[in-house]
């Protein structure tokens, strides 16, 4: 129950809800448990004299109290449920809050499949315990108290005798449930395994094609969709153990009231009414002996589940504002500089960046080359502190990036990763997503700039066009310019273009390039790439190599060096010529 006391700040949120909930749930037992006694002095009564008045009498009295008990349970749905509702709503909206400020680090050790299950599962059981099984514990309780004082004043040894076979009911019904909670959490599995090759089949269809799989994928389907078909069938088997058992143990228990209640009444020790409210007494009690077998089963799956997410909650932002934040910095110029910088993703890891200084003046252009996992990606990402330096520091206008707000920050520089991605939605939402409206002018003049608004005006709906999932119906080349366009939206002061014209052909990247010069001109421009046609004309051009700037300079300068950077020039020339000959 330890994880369980961390909801107690829901709780106490709604507590005049609940306190009303817990006055409705007392008032409707109370009139529940009222009907028996109208039934038993009905019956008493009509034995010794019938007639339409007492039959009208007693008739109304347990209508107007069935009705009465009616509108409070209403009541407790209003109150309970609905808090529960409310808190799930509450306990989603602090997860999802706490996810989007979770820094990358999380997403990178965590499967999405699992986040999501978190997200919907477990959320899912905590709700059902601060509805269900909070109100049902409540409601059992003081049932149980009040109807077995009740039928204890009727008659004590007969009471017992009848609630003997009662807590093997509520202990068989727990074993059942948590048995049903083990196989149904082999079938989530098995449904979390159906789900995620469904995604993979449904991204991965034009490889699937391709390569001619479709067969071999209909076979691994139904596998999986059999063993998934098996653990339901034996989940069903044990479903059909409970009403069995049920009907079993409570039928026990009234076989005992009718026969040692019988012989009471028939020598008098005990009237006809007195019997009958037994028996319905004992109708009354045998749900909440159920539900605390059920109720107890789900308590356990939801500290289990509250476990899970307490330890979400515990992860820490890593990255977010903190007391050194200057609050009265509100916008960037764009000089950036990187003093003795270094980097690594975990301390059990090598460094991936070694003492890097550079310095980029506001309104320059810097290219960086270098070969694959040479820490290109690794240091553009220290900018807007998507991870933060393991040593040394990052400087934005002579201020360290750890002292500008997030917000700041992360909404004057636009970043353009390696791998586009696209929403499904329309092409002029992905543009304007990091607008707080969507702006019809901006929109084209940023697409005209990304080369990208001849193509959608070739669209049947053009800007309004729906791209499908990841922007599935776009061509490599459209979504680099789409999420393009989408950064240079945001009117950055710095743009990042992280290897973002690879699937652009030569001519199209030259015509970005050079409306993109035009737009930049006061801003500071980041390109990553591995063309030196792409980053030919920049202001300065850095050569990384395992983590460290080993040349720097203009593309003169540096061709002149005949170092790395020249030898890549030469070999990137010489594929030109071979693909012009061919």
């Amino acid at each position: 129950m330890r994880n369980l006391l961390t909801l107690k700040k829901y709780f106490l949120k709604y507590r005049q809800k609940l306190f009303w909930g817990f006055v409705f749930i007392i008032l409707s037992n109370a009139g529940m448990v009222y009907v028996p006694i109208l039934l038993k002095d009905s019956i008493n009564a009509l034995q010794q004299s019938v007639s339409e008045e007492i039959l009208l009498k007693y008739s109304l009295l347990i209508v107007s109290t069935s009705l009465v008990a009616g509108i409070f349970r209403f009541l407790i749905r209003q109150t309970i449920i609905v808090v529960s509702r409310e808190i799930e709503y509450d306990l989603r909206g602090d997860f999802w809050q706490h996810i989007q400020k979770l820094p990358l680090r999380y997403f990178q050790n965590n499967s999405t499949g699992n986040i999501m299950a978190h997200a919907t599962n477990d959320i899912n059981a905590v709700r059902s315990f601060v509805g269900p099984a909070a109100m049902y514990s409540i409601d059992t309780g003081i049932r149980i108290l009040i109807v077995v004082a009740i039928m204890m004043s009727i008659d004590f040894s007969l009471t017992i005798l009848a609630l003997l076979p009662l807590p093997i009911l509520s202990f068989a019904v727990y074993r059942i449930m948590k048995l049903i909670h083990e196989k149904y959490t082999k079938i989530q599995e098995k449904f979390s395994e159906l789900t995620t090759r469904a995604q993979e089949n449904y991204s991965g269809i034009r490889i699937i094609k391709s390569y001619v799989r479709e067969e071999n994928e209909i076979s691994r389907w139904k596998v999986l969709s059999k063993d998934y078909l098996d653990k339901n069938m034996n989940l069903v088997k044990v479903q059909a153990l409970i009403m069995p058992i049920l009907l079993m143990i409570t039928g026990l228990s009234i076989i005992i009231v009718i026969w040692l209640g019988g012989v009471k009444v028939i020598n008098q020790q005990m009237s006809l009414g007195e019997i009958t409210a037994f028996i319905v007494y004992l109708g009354i009690l045998i749900w909440p002996v159920i539900a605390f077998g059920w109720v107890t089963n789900i308590i356990q799956q939801a500290e289990a589940s509250m476990k899970r997410l307490n330890k979400i909650f515990s992860e820490p932002y890593e990255i977010n504002d903190s007391l050194q934040t200057k609050l009265e910095k509100t916008n960037i110029q764009g000089e950036i500089e990187f003093i003795n910088v270094s980097f690594r993703y975990n301390d059990n890891l090598p460094f991936v960046l070694k003492n890097i200084n550079l310095k980029i003046p506001k309104g320059s252009t810097l290219a960086i080359v270098g070969h694959t996992g040479s820490g290109k990606t690794s240091l553009i990402n220290l900018i807007p502190r998507l991870y933060d330096v393991t040593e040394g520091e990052v400087l934005i206008d002579g201020v360290n990036v750890k002292e500008i707000s997030l917000d700041v920050l992360r909404k004057n520089i636009g970043m353009v990763p390696q791998e586009s991605f696209l929403f499904s939605d329309t092409i002029s939402k992905n543009i304007s997503y990091g607008l707080r409206e969507i702006d019809t002018e901006t929109i084209k003049q940023v697409s005209e700039i990304a080369q990208l608004h001849i193509d959608i005006e070739n669209f049947p709906k053009k800007y309004e066009t729906i791209i499908g999932e990841r922007g599935i119906t776009l061509s490599g080349g459209q979504k680099q310019r789409t999420s393009i366009a989408r950064a240079l939206a945001i009117n950055p002061k710095i743009l990042i273009l992280d290897d973002s014209l690879s699937s652009v052909d030569t001519h199209t990247e030259e015509e970005i390039l050079k409306n993109l010069k035009n737009f930049m001109a006061e801003r500071t421009s980041i390109i990553i790439s591995h063309r030196i046609s792409t980053v030919k004309d920049a202001d300065k051009i850095i050569f990384i190599k395992d983590g460290e700037i080993v040349e720097e300079g203009s593309h003169e300068e540096l061709v002149a060096l005949n170092g790395y950077y020249a030898d890549l020039h030469y070999k990137q020339l010489l594929e030109k010529e071979l693909e012009e000959i061919n």
